[in-house]
């Protein structure tokens, strides 16, 4: 039984420090929450303890009270942490009442591609830069990706438009080079259930965007994040991108409802990825629309200056006049639910945080 220690409003670091401390001789791992709704911080105690070790808990100083966490995560839970999880990645806000957006290339294809598609999207409103160095393809004959190479190019165009980076892991063995460049690493739905991965970029301490796998109900996605959070990395970004169903009119079929669904039960920030959902460009629009409407955290959108001639998903990729049309709607969407737009900072700077 995996516990939650509710710490009085005034207890001392020194206390706090021996209630980790017991933790871990009882046989738990501690992990520190800043707060937990009215109450003052938390720790979870992670593992499996029984009435006796709650008990012992209970009376030591500074300790309000200990209480069980029923979900089968129990750092991703609300029990946990009830409130939104916000977290700032080189200047830019995730989570709570804030939409963010992410928008670039699939693939990174060339420099000159990750430099103009960039700048095009900044300038509409995107303040995160997606590209994939590898890419994970159904044919092993498709474009596979640039790997490192194709990593230096989206950490200059980071860097020239001052935009945190994302780009997708598929192997432990790429985890260490992917966190030499990225601000966050991808998690694709391929790899939802990868334990090795989830426990790999675990320890980076990057923040993890991590994908809901094709057929994955939400409670494996939230125990997939369980994984990550495991490692002592608590941020981490669910993305709802679709899932296999009867339907053969688009690519997968957006689960919109995951999104509340989600929030309901956990405190990490959640995005829809309209592009791998939808397969056509005409739809992708419309399904952003639909997921900043049920309160996404923010979307990770596909755009392309020529899509007939990208190497990778260009019948999904908006074109750049497009996607400036979308930002100009999810704005007045968040406006119209009381949500703040995450804008991009004022002029591009060089310098990295």
């Amino acid at each position: 039984m995996s516990m939650i220690v509710v710490l009085k409003p005034d207890v001392s670091p020194e206390a706090k420090e021996r209630v980790c401390e017991r933790i871990r001789e009882l046989g738990l791992s501690p992990h520190l929450s800043i707060s937990n709704g009215d109450f003052g911080a938390v720790i979870g105690a992670i593992g499996e303890g029984g009435a006796a070790v709650q008990d012992q808990l209970e009376q030591l100083e500074g300790v309000e009270a200990v209480m069980a966490i029923l979900k089968p995560y129990k750092l991703a839970s609300r029990e946990f942490h009830a409130e939104d999880s916000v977290f700032e990645v080189r200047g830019v806000r995730i989570g709570g009442p804030h939409v963010t957006i992410i928008a670039g290339p699939c693939a990174i294809e060339s420099r000159e591609l990750v430099f103009e598609v960039g700048r095009r999207v900044r300038a509409a409103g995107a303040t995160i830069l997606r590209g994939g160095a590898y890419k994970p393809r159904t044919s092993p004959y498709d474009f596979q990706g640039l790997g490192v190479e194709g990593l230096k190019i989206l950490r200059e165009a980071g860097d020239e438009l001052d935009m945190p980076i994302v780009t997708e892991v598929v192997d432990p063995r790429n985890v260490e080079e992917a966190a030499e460049f990225a601000d966050i690493l991808q998690v694709g739905a391929r790899n939802m259930q990868n334990n090795n991965l989830l426990l790999e970029v675990g320890r980076t301490r990057r923040p993890v965007f991590l994908k809901r796998g094709l057929a994955a109900p939400v409670r494996e996605l939230l125990m997939s994040a369980e994984y990550i959070m495991s490692q002592g990395n608590h941020q981490v970004i669910l993305c709802e991108r679709g899932i296999r169903t009867f339907e053969t009119a688009t690519r997968f079929t957006l689960d919109v409802s995951a999104v509340p669904v989600i929030q309901q039960d956990s405190h990490l920030p959640v995005f829809v990825d309209p592009s791998h959902a939808a397969g056509k460009r005409d739809y992708v629009a419309a399904m952003a629309r639909a997921g900043i409407a049920a309160g996404a955290a923010g979307i990770i959108v596909e755009v392309h200056s020529c899509p007939e001639k990208a190497l990778c998903d260009g019948p999904q990729a908006l074109l750049p006049i497009e996607f400036t049309r979308l930002m100009q709607q999810i704005r007045q969407i968040a406006a119209a639910i009381g949500r703040t737009v995450v804008e991009p900072s004022a002029r591009p700077s060089s310098s990295r945080g």
